[in-house]
């Protein structure tokens, strides 16, 4: 393979809820060709109803990635995001965007089709696609033996989880990831992982076998965000480094290469009033840890307190994996 400097260099980024748009959002400023993969395990609000009666991916992260790269005017962007008051009974909960691209994808007989038609519509810098052209189940098996089915059950019972997989609708045969998916992968210079819930987020796109296996394949830098908080019946008393262990347990392989780290302490007060929240505390470091996990380490002040909650500061993040790539070997 020669290398060429100078050509644009290929991002793709895997994950779901809400921290992929803020990574998106900062990426669609640099030069590069960006490609998101999102989840289709969703099964909770409106993504969730809309799969139920549908049959389609679910909407909600696709829509939101959507707009981390659209270059939309803001009303457009807000009429896109509109969601419907719960005293508007039938269409309760539901967000005008998640309507347009169900409509589309019944229009144009593939959600492949519909998001590639509203991409141009709404200027969309770069590629999404869904990790899998159909909605899949997610199930986590806990350390006690029992098994739940269903994204938005997982963490209500707050069971340690052994391990999560997903399963088509037809439990009959294997979820696949759609070829355009899997070349965008292997093609990639970069694939950045996360930040997001880590059994909820992440790993349903990776245990679809052949996205999984692509990752493990392919040569580019393999970057994982570690999360700044953990997640209640998720990751309670995570540290970073078993962050990584589960994803490489999952994968049974050590695949990812860089982890980014935040290590600038969340502020006390945010701490005391979330005891009851979702996020409960703060991941705690082990970079020996992460070492045996055969990653390198960036660590820097990645926090960003905004809107009452604690997020990645997207600006920051981007920076480092724009100066990491750009001392990465350009795969053609």
């Amino acid at each position: 393979m020669s290398q060429n400097p100078s050509r644009t260099k290929k991002i793709v980024v895997i994950g779901g809820g809400t921290g992929l748009p803020v990574i998106l959002e900062e990426l669609k400023k640099h030069n590069t060709d960006i490609t998101a993969i999102v989840t289709v395990a969703d099964d909770g609000g409106s993504s969730g109803i809309i799969r139920d009666h549908v049959n389609i991916v679910p909407p909600g992260d696709i829509r939101n990635c959507m707009i981390a790269l659209s270059d939309m005017p803001k009303l457009e962007k807000d009429i896109f995001q509109y969601r419907f008051h719960s005293k508007d009974s039938f269409f309760s909960g539901h967000a005008i965007g998640n309507l347009i691209i169900v409509a589309l994808t019944e229009m144009k007989g593939s959600i492949f089709d519909a998001i590639r038609l509203l991409s141009v519509m709404m200027g969309v810098k770069g590629k999404i696609y869904a990790a899998a052209d159909e909605p899949l189940s997610l199930y986590a098996e806990f350390k006690d033996g029992t098994v739940v089915k269903g994204e938005s059950k997982i963490a209500k019972g707050r069971k340690k989880i052994e391990r999560v997989y997903v399963k088509p609708l037809d439990e009959t045969r294997e979820a696949v990831a759609s070829r355009h998916v899997i070349n965008s992968i292997l093609e990639a210079d970069m694939v950045v992982i996360g930040p997001g819930s880590l059994y909820t987020s992440i790993l349903p796109n990776l245990m679809i076998h052949d996205l999984g296996q692509a990752v493990i394949d392919t040569k580019a830098e393999k970057v994982y965000i570690c999360n700044i908080m953990t997640q209640l019946g998720e990751t309670e008393g995570f540290t970073d480094a078993e962050h990584i262990k589960v994803l490489h347990d999952h994968l049974k392989a050590k695949f990812i290469d860089t982890v980014l780290v935040n290590t600038e302490k969340v502020p006390d007060e945010y701490l005391n009033q979330q005891a009851d929240e979702e996020y409960l505390l703060q991941v705690r470091h082990d970079f020996k840890g992460l070492r045996e996990e055969n990653c390198r380490v960036i660590s820097a002040d990645f926090l960003d307190m905004k809107n009452g909650g604690v997020y990645h500061d997207g600006k920051k993040v981007v920076s480092e994996l724009i100066n990491l790539i750009s001392n990465i070997k350009t795969i053609c």
